[in-house]
């Protein structure tokens, strides 16, 4: 067997339809708790992003936004929106809106726990994420041990989709060399990632909100461009997600499957991610950085991924693969044939600016996902090293981290360089696992994060400033709000 073969077989057992009900009731479960929460606190949401709170031990909650924003807004907001499309038809879009609105949810409820059950490292700075609550909350050492391994692989699988969309779509538009792209690529990570989080925080709270803003700006001038086809596309939207369109009426289920799949990989609620960025930001209570990353959902998936689903369907340039046919080419599969001979990703969308904005669609894409890719890359490093740290109590030793770091620049390099179908089915091996482990645990875990919520309420209805005491909630193991 190929590792292709391999590789396609472990994620059909991992991305089962188990875990697509699992995400999608999970977040209607959470969205009722916290009776919509994501609904409710909008203005709240909008008020705390741009708070000012840092200090030693922690970023500030913009700069924790940024971390996980670099880590949600990627190239899962370009080649993998084009990959849903190619694959579950442009209904899948329709799925990753649903996924989002109900992930806000459980978004809120990961990275409040994180707040929660933070600690600070050898180095006085904080620390948090799954391990850490699910060890301290739930008392089981060998599930947070479990979870930590498992993100340290995915953090390194991810960032090779990364990477791989980086070399793709420079190769694609300057026709620079891969091995060249990534030569380049790896070095100036490696400069950056031995800075640590302030490093890491400091580049993506710059380079997030620009690279958001040009990308929505030039997909703004292409749909106007657009602007006639652009209800026919909610239309086939909203008519292929539940097979009412005659073309792709048989594929409501991969339709479903793969926006959901696609929309935990771009937004990440609920697999754990954002709970780490989450974690390294000095609020005075913990519901606050829950609903910053509440919001940062709907940024990453409301605005950029439907930004570029719009910019791929009101050109027409895609191609469909049909769902009922394997083990044959691509090509003998194409369903609907716009642009045969091209793979599905960062292509798609760099013919369908090119074909509005000739002359300028491929490189500005490509200067996109630089940028896009790059900081997704340093988030999930940041990510999987909070887990190593984690693994080592906390005070992991410098051979540790350099060896870590190293083993985390070859898994970039090597996906950098190979098939871009291999490297994305990693990194979704890796969401999935993630996702499995994580969802089960706040689940479990879930009654002092709602505990916090009333708290964080009570204190608004009020007028009081919410702070945080863990003692009066009944919540225990909080070693660093009861310093």
């Amino acid at each position: 067997m190929s590792i292709e073969s391999i590789v396609n077989a472990i994620l059909g057992v991992v991305w089962s339809p188990y875990l697509v009900v699992l995400c999608l009731l999970t977040g209607l479960y959470f969205s009722v708790r916290t009776r919509f929460i994501q609904l409710r606190a909008l203005p709240d949401m909008l008020r705390l992003v741009f708070r000012h709170e840092r200090s030693e031990s922690g970023v500030s909650p913009f700069q924790a936004l940024s971390i996980s924003l670099s880590s949600r807004v990627g190239v899962g907001n370009i080649a993998g929106v084009a990959m849903a499309i190619a694959f579950g038809g442009p209904g899948a879009i329709f799925w990753m809106w649903v996924v989002a609105f109900l992930g806000a949810s459980s978004a809120f409820i990961e990275s409040t726990l994180a707040q929660i059950y933070k600690d600070r490292d050898a180095k006085g700075q904080y620390r948090g994420g799954p391990a850490y609550y699910i060890e301290k909350g739930l008392g089981q050492r060998w599930y947070a041990v479990l979870f930590a391994l498992v993100t340290v692989l995915a953090g390194a699988m991810l960032a090779g989709t990364q990477s791989n969309a980086i070399t793709s779509a420079v190769n694609e538009a300057w026709d620079v060399p891969v091995m060249t792209t990534t030569v380049v690529l790896l070095v100036v990570l490696g400069i950056i990632l031995i800075g640590g989080v302030r490093r890491i925080a400091r580049v993506a709270e710059w380079v997030v909100p620009l690279m958001a803003v040009a990308y929505l700006m030039v997909a703004a001038v292409v749909m106007v461009l657009n602007a006639e086809k652009v209800p026919g596309v909610i239309m086939l939207v909203l008519n292929s997600a539940f097979g009412v369109d005659a073309a792709f009426g048989a594929m409501i289920g991969t339709a479903i499957q793969w926006g959901v799949r696609r929309g935990v990989l771009s937004n990440e609620a609920g697999m754990g991610s954002g709970a780490h960025a989450a974690a390294a930001a000095e609020v005075s209570h913990p519901v606050k950085q829950g609903l910053v990353q509440s919001f940062s959902v709907y940024i990453d998936t409301m605005v950029v991924c439907s930004a570029t689903a719009f910019l791929i369907l009101s050109t027409g340039l895609y191609n469909i693969y049909d769902p009922a046919v394997n083990g044959v080419p691509d090509e003998a599969r194409l369903l609907l044939a716009h642009l045969p001979g091209v793979e599905a990703g960062p292509r798609f969308v760099q013919h369908a600016v090119e074909s509005a904005l000739p002359g300028f669609g491929r490189s500005f894409v490509a200067l996109a996902i630089l940028p896009f890719a790059f900081t997704t890359i340093l988030a999930l490093y940041y990510m999987a090293e909070t887990n190593v740290s984690y693994l080592c109590r906390d005070r992991p030793s410098r051979w540790v981290m350099g060896a870590f770091q190293l083993l985390f620049l070859a898994v970039a390099g090597y996906s950098a360089v190979n098939s871009a179908t291999v490297a994305w089915s990693l990194g979704d091996i890796g969401v999935g696992l993630m996702s499995w482990l994580n969802i089960i645990a706040i689940l479990l875990l879930q009654k002092p994060a709602l505990a916090a919520l009333r708290d964080y309420e009570q204190h608004r209805h009020a007028g009081t400033e919410p702070l945080f005491n863990p003692r009066r909630l009944g919540v225990r193991n909080t070693r660093v709000w009861e310093a």
